[in-house]
Order: C-alpha cells, then structure tokens, then sequence
C-alpha cells in the first residue's frame, strides 16, 4: 500500500542463493534478487537461516548491503531438524510468527517463497493465508532459461494449496483455542451454545462485516464482543481500539456529539471540538450495545457512515474518515421496533447479515458449574484471595441453581453478583452452607420483586391492559408465574412437570400438559400463543 514500508521476510536458499566467488554475480540468486529491483524497494530484509549456513548468511547479507545500501539487514537464526517434516517446519516458522512485532499500519510484509523446500515454501504459505504473517506472497524467478544474471522478476501471487492432516490438526487446534478465547477459558457444556461459539469464531476471523449480537440483559454480550474484538486483534485484522458504547444511556444532541463528534460552537457548551466514538474506533472495532435505543437521525447518519466510510460531526461541514467494524448489540426484537417505526429498516438489514442469539443462562444450566469455577477465578485475580466452597455448600448452590426455583432474571449478571457477595462473606476464605442459604434467600427476594413488575407487563401483552386490570391480585401473581416458566420451557408437558412437580407425586395418574392446557384456557390462552407472543424457547 502507498506509504508503507515494503518488509521481505525470506528463508536462506542453500543452494540457490549459494556462491562466494567474484562468478556468484553473475548467477541469479532469489534473496538477493528481492533487493535488486527498481520498482520494489525493500526497506527490511528479515533472512531466516539455520545455524550450519551461517557464514551463507553472512555471505547473502553482505551482498544485500551491497547491491541495495538503503535495504536494513536482520538475520534470525531458525532450527527446522528436518527440512522435509512438515510439523518440525510448520512448527518452527509458526513460532517465529508468533513472536514477531508486525506493525501492519506503516509495514507491509512481503512473504518469500521461492527459496526452502517445497515443505517450507508451504508452510510459508499456510501461515499467510491464515494471517499468522498478516502480509502478500511474493515469487522470484530468473531473468530467462538461459541466463541467471540481473535481479530477475518478481510476482505477487495467490495460491490455493492443498490441506494436510498434521499441519490441519494444528488449525483445529488453534480453532480450540480461539473458541476457548471467546468464551474466557470457561469449558462450557451446551452444545447449542458451543456451536454458536464456533460460527461466531468463523466469522470474526473471516468478516469485517457488522456483527448483531441478540439476547437478554446479562447474556454475556458485551464480555463476547470485546472477546471477538482481541481476537481479530490477535490476527492482525484490526489495529485500532475497542470502543463500547451503551446507546441507552445517551440522547438528543448528546447522542450526535458522542457518536459522531462534533466542531467547536457546533450548540451551546461545545467549546472545542470532540472526536466521537466512531472515529475513535477507526481501524478497529465499534460496539453499540442496545442500538435499538438509538434515534432515528443517529440512525440514519449510521448507517451513512458504514456504507460510506465517512461522515459529518455535529456542526461540521467537512467530512471526517473512520474504518471501523460494528458490533451491535440488542435484547428486544428490531424487527418488532421496525414496524413500530422506532428502527430504520435499512440500517437493520445492513447490520442483519451476521446475527447471533445468545441463550440466557436459564437455557444453559450446565454451564453454570464451569462458570461458577470462572466467577471464582475472576474474585481470586482482582483481589488476590483465593475462595473456595465447602464440599457441602457447592453441592447445595449447584442444585439450586439449576432448579426451577432460580430464575436468574438478570442471568450471568445475577451469577456474577452473587458469587462477589458469598466470597465477601467468605469467613477463612471458604463459603459455608450457611452462606449459600443466606444468598439464595437474597436471590428470591430480588427475583420476587422483579417478577412482580415483569409479571404485570407479560400479562399484558398477553391479555390487552384491560383484561389484564380486571384480575385480581392473586391472579395476576399466578398467572405471572405459569407465563414465565412456560415462557422459558420447550413443551406443554415439561412446563407442566414443572409447574405441578410437588402436588403430581401425590396422584395415582397425572397429565400434566393437560392441567395446564385447562389453566390456560380459562384466560382464552392457547400454548401457541405464548410462544409466538412472549417469544418462548424454539429449540
């Protein structure tokens, strides 16, 4: 790219680019050519050998110095063992990689593939088209066949190479590791969630385009996204910060201003000028959590900005530049916000292409041992205690937990705060039975009151407000309560399990589904309606 200084980064040839003779000018050799061509100007040359051709090395280097004086010489000394074993090498140039400090914003890397054996050359490639080395192969070649003097010509190319088990052994698991990355190091169980891990992994690593993240308030959002975020950071495909920003919390004016800047005197108090988020994340990542919240105009200048690559601060009238790739955030339905005219349908079918709907931890209850464990960790690193739980008290938060009584309203949130607080009441470090008791009478207080709130605007949208003021109390309580858990329940009969767990052992023959089927009609509620109304959990 114009600008950029041109970096070659080349394996010795140990017979190609041999020779110690006055004679060896007059042979064509590939790393010294690299250097020897008007049109590409090598500002560094990074020369990979092994130490038994270290005098070739120095040889090599000399001649570079030479033929190109502008062109800085570093040489690293790499160990394949053997040249023709694809782990050794693979292994070898994959370390390297790994501990080189690329610089892609003022560098651009060109990876030589013309010297080393044809093992080298690709492994050389596997670890370019992987963004390992974040640059542009490059082939040398001679002038003609019958000649081997001048510098030759050079090819920037693209290949296509065939897949290997070792070398695709070593992706898969690195794509372990990426998918450990994303999720925190926690070895979460539900597979619907490892699989959603797993595409998300797929596209962040292939795709600049937006990202929707969907879910609940506490689903874990906002930790994925700055996750995805270093991880594309990690590969070399975003050199610019991470900026979050809570679209809720901001209105008006203040929303123009904070997203898109704006020039001094642009409205009363802007006395000088602010860059915004979005040019704050300019070659890097932008995450708007609750978009939906966002106006209209915010909107629509949005979206301008994503398609166009630039836009106007508030008050300006020179458009600014920023690069940058959206994540979105979002725990209400835009579809249902477009209709009601709240939300751009354009700007949604731009930010639509990659949408992700992350479970709330109700609907995944096996990962809330694993990430127990990881809350646990997290208390240890910020505040250099380690606490423990007693065997008996574990067992006894575990099972309530996952039982139906644990709404976890506020999901990893609700885990989160309550693991702070046993560990701060932790006496010698280790919570106790009685701890936990205390903790999950808290929890039932807190979800209680939260319930009576939610539980009233459920059966509103369920019955209409006027059907819902003519029940009394006592039934809007149970009614509140049949709605959630057959909300968050995948059939008739498992909400009625649930529901009826205490008084069905005490009969001889029971049909859930069907004392709940008649609970329901007595409000004209059919169980279609509750999954298509409240949105219930389609697995």
């Amino acid at each position: 790219m114009e600008g950029k200084r041109q970096i070659g980064i080349s394996l010795l040839g140990s017979t190609l680019d041999s020779g110690t003779g006055p004679e060896r000018w007059e042979r064509w050799r590939p790393t010294v050519s690299l250097c020897q061509h008007e049109d590409l100007l090598v500002a560094r040359m990074e020369l990979l050998y092994e130490r038994k051709f270290l005098n070739l090395a120095r040889q090599v280097a000399g001649d570079v110095a030479t033929c190109s004086p502008e062109t800085q010489i570093r040489m690293t000394e790499i160990e394949f063992g053997d040249p023709w074993d694809f782990e050794q090498v693979y292994g070898a140039l994959h370390d390297f990689a790994r501990a080189y400090s690329f610089n892609t914003e003022s560098e651009e890397y060109l990876i030589h593939i013309t010297t080393g054996t044809h093992v080298a050359q690709i492994c050389l490639f596997l670890l370019t088209e992987s963004r390992h080395f974040p640059g542009k192969l490059i082939q040398t070649s001679p002038p003609d066949r019958r000649g081997r003097k001048g510098p030759g010509r050079f090819e920037i190319i693209d290949l296509d190479l065939s897949k290997y088990d070792r070398i695709a052994s070593r992706f898969q698991e690195e794509q372990r590791e990426a998918l450990s990355f994303l999720k925190s190091g926690i070895e979460t169980r539900n597979a619907r969630f490892n699989q959603l891990i797993s595409r998300i992994e797929q596209v962040a690593i292939n795709s600049r385009d937006p990202v929707l993240l969907m879910g609940p308030t506490g689903a874990g959002k906002s930790r994925l996204a700055r996750r995805l975020y270093e991880l594309k950071r990690a590969r070399h495909q975003v050199t610019g910060d991470f900026v979050e920003v809570n679209c809720a919390t901001i209105r008006g004016d203040a929303a123009m201003s904070a997203l898109f800047g704006h020039v001094k005197g642009a409205f009363t108090g802007a006395v000088r000028d602010r860059r915004g988020h979005l040019r704050a994340a300019d070659s890097g990542v932008l995450f708007l959590d609750e978009i939906g919240s966002l106006g209209l105009d915010e909107q629509a200048m949005l979206l301008h900005a994503l398609e166009e690559k630039v836009f106007f601060p508030l008050g300006g009238d020179r458009e600014v530049k920023s690069d940058f790739q959206l994540v979105a955030g979002t725990n209400s339905d835009l579809k249902n916000s477009v209709e009601d005219g709240q939300f751009r349908e354009d700007l949604l079918a731009r930010i639509n292409l990659w949408t992700f709907r992350l479970p709330g931890l109700r609907d995944r209850i096996e990962d809330i041992e694993p990430n127990l464990q990881y809350e646990l960790d997290q208390y240890a690193e910020r505040h250099g205690k380690r606490i423990t739980f007693n065997q008996e008290a574990r067992l006894k938060f575990l099972k309530f937990a996952a039982s139906p009584q644990a709404l976890w309203a506020g999901n990893f949130r609700d885990l989160n705060g309550a693991i702070i607080r046993m560990a701060t009441l932790a006496p010698g470090g280790r919570i106790s039975v009685e701890t936990v008791e205390e903790e999950i009478a808290r929890l039932r207080i807190g979800w209680q009151s939260r319930s009576t709130a939610d539980g009233d605007t459920v059966i509103q949208r369920m019955l209409g407000v006027q059907r819902a003021d003519e029940l009394d109390q006592f039934e809007k309580a149970q009614l509140a309560c049949v709605l959630e858990v057959s909300q968050r329940a995948h059939s008739l009969s498992e909400a009625g399990r649930i529901l009826f767990g205490a008084s069905r052992t005490r009969k001889k023959s029971t049909n859930d589904a069907d004392r709940l089927r008649k609970y329901l009609a007595r409000f004209g509620i059919e169980w279609s309606q509750i999954q298509e109304i409240l949105g219930g959990d389609k697995r």
